[in-house]
C-alpha cells in the first residue's frame, strides 16, 4: 500500500509512505529540511506502523506539529 499524505503546518509539503504487512517499507518527504527528513525516513523504514505512531506523535516544531508528527498522523490512517 502506498499512501500520499499532504502535510499541514510544516516545511515539507507531502509524505509518500509505502507500508507492507504493517511495516513501513519506504518514506519520502517532499520538501522540508533535507537532512532532518532523510533521517526521519531512514529511522522509520523497517519499523511497525504502531511503533512509529507511538514514538513520533505529538512532537512539535511549529504550528503545534512537526514533520515527525505529520508522519505519525499519516500512518494513523493506516491503522484506523
Amino acid at each position: 500500500m502506498v499512501l500520499e499524505f499532504k502535510t499541514q503546518g510544516v516545511c515539507s509539503q507531502e509524505i509518500i509512505i509505502e507500508v507492507k504487512d504493517g511495516i513501513v517499507v519506504k518514506v519520502e518527504f517532499i520538501k522540508g529540511c533535507k537532512g532532518n527528513v532523510q533521517g526521519i525516513a531512514k529511522l522509520a523504514e523497517g519499523r511497525r506502523v504502531e511503533e512509529i505512531i507511538e514514538k513520533l506523535s505529538g512532537i512539535q516544531c511549529r504550528n503545534g506539529t512537526s514533520c515527525p508528527d505529520q508522519l505519525a498522523r499519516a500512518l494513523q490512517g493506516v491503522v484506523a
